[in-house]
């Protein structure tokens, strides 16, 4: 729970981190990136969330 809690938290300081560039950028490009960088956080987390479901690393 807490590598997961851990690993958010720095998503969100990476993504926050380029705020000033992604904010001068027109708001239909900031809309994609914000919502790619929104969804592209689950992807490395499957291992981890599998294996808090079911206890195993592997499928």
């Amino acid at each position: 729970m807490f590598a997961l809690l851990a690993y958010i938290a720095v998503w969100v300081v990476l993504v926050a981190s380029f705020s000033g560039v992604i904010g001068a950028l027109a708001w239909p490009l900031q809309l994609v990136i914000y919502l790619v960088a929104g969804i592209a956080w689950i992807a490395p987390l499957k291992p981890l969330l599998r294996w808090m479901e079911t206890g195993r690393w592997r499928a």
